[in-house]
């Protein structure tokens, strides 16, 4: 069965510095194309021992979650999403990555998510593919920094090359240049949290705050998804 995943189109910055509203990209429908390293069961085909998918969740989400989750608790922890989850280069995404998205949307504050949770994860993820692909503009399964600025931009972020190249150093642990896909995701959550701490500080909304240094740790560390 096919996924189909909505988001809203971009909305032009409004404020120095700041992106729009709905900062992750438009209008991607989901490919159909099973991401390297889910599990493979195939479409259709329930898991022994459990039944039918619950009303409201696709039935190829459902076989995944039941793949996913090695303990059958009908939770998923960052160790099992972690162990699912593939890069182009079949790597595993990194913990940070899919600790940030399980919290995220573990709405219980579990440290967990449940199926339906897990259905919003993994729409979710689509869309960042659906972005990262069409921005990898050479096919290499990495986005590069230019690649990362101009993505960026669209998205409504006014950002430096400096800042760009920034990103690409403290997050390429392979020396390559370039971004992963979880990194990708990992540099957007983050980006959007700090922009949102950053901007709730911002009063006049001019793009530009004054801190002391204990408000600056406070909104460095107290920044999650």
């Amino acid at each position: 069965m096919t996924l189909r995943a909505s988001l809203a189109r971009l909305q032009p910055p409004t404020m120095a510095g700041y992106p729009g509203q709905q900062p992750y990209g438009g209008g991607y429908p989901y490919s159909g194309q099973q991401p390297g390293g889910y599990p493979g069961q195939q479409p259709g085909q329930q898991p022994a021992g459990w039944g039918a998918a619950p009303a409201g969740i696709d039935p190829q989400i459902y076989n995944w979650f039941v793949a996913v989750d090695q303990d059958r608790s009908g939770q998923i922890n960052t160790v099992e999403l972690q162990a699912a989850l593939r890069n182009n280069n079949s790597s595993q995404f990194s913990p940070e990555t899919c600790r940030l998205m399980i919290g995220m949307f573990d709405r219980d504050n579990s440290g967990t998510i449940d199926l339906n949770e897990f259905q919003s994860l993994w729409n979710y993820i689509q869309q960042w593919k659906q972005c990262f692909d069409r921005y990898d503009m050479d096919r290499s399964g990495n986005i590069e920094a230019g690649e990362l600025h101009k993505v960026l931009t669209d998205m409504g972020y006014r950002l430096s090359p400096q800042f760009v190249n920034t990103v690409i150093y403290r997050f390429d642990t392979v020396y390559r240049r370039s971004l992963k896909f979880d990194d990708f995701i990992t540099v957007s959550v983050m980006l959007k949290n700090y922009t949102e701490a950053f901007r709730a500080r911002d009063v006049q909304q001019t793009g530009n705050v004054q801190f002391n240094y204990d408000d600056f740790l406070c909104l460095v560390f107290g920044c999650k998804p």
